[in-house]
């Protein structure tokens, strides 16, 4: 006698899902001063716990890349363009980079250094809230639309990153 596998409801004939990847990448300067940067890392963090969950059951691996941008090889390698930066499948969730002045990163570089502020309904953070980057998130992995104003630009480093880097090598020599 042949069993046929589907009978029965056996899950053998069911297609197994397709799963897709979801890559988020945090870009910064520095997490040990920067108030910025570690508010960010923290909201991010919290934004992660909230969304990767709905994510896997929605089909979708998450991966969070933490990389620390030390040097302007890597500013180049990562077209870094602002501290601190979060991308979802590479794309910035803040295109539109706006900065005002960072002590804590001027201090560390002993120079005027700005870093990023993030608008999110109509006010201005210097980290950006949970629900902010939640929504970015979830935008850009369901969004229909694949290009951005970012994706035709030719990279070329900030003057702000190559005075933080000089300042920084200038430190530590």
């Amino acid at each position: 006698m042949n069993v046929d596998c589907c009978s029965g409801g056996a899950s053998c004939c069911s297609p197994k899902p397709v799963r897709r990847t979801v890559e988020i990448d945090f870009l910064y300067l520095d997490l040990s001063m920067c108030g910025r940067c570690k508010g960010t890392d923290a909201n991010l963090d919290a934004a992660m716990a909230e969304v990767s969950g709905v994510l896997k059951a929605a089909g979708f691996d998450v991966v969070l890349n933490k990389i620390n941008i030390t040097s302007r090889e890597l500013a180049v390698k990562h077209q870094f363009l602002s501290s601190p930066t979060i991308r979802v499948n590479g794309r910035d969730i803040e295109p539109d980079a706006k900065e005002s002045a960072c002590e804590s990163c001027g201090d560390l570089c002993g120079a005027n250094i700005d870093c990023r502020v993030w608008i999110y309904d109509g006010m201005e953070y210097t980290v950006p809230p949970k629900e902010f980057i939640v929504n970015a998130i979830l935008r850009e992995v369901y969004s229909s639309t694949r290009t951005s104003a970012q994706d035709a630009r030719e990279y070329r480093i900030p003057h702000n990153l190559e005075v933080f880097f000089e300042g920084d090598r200038q430190r530590t020599i």
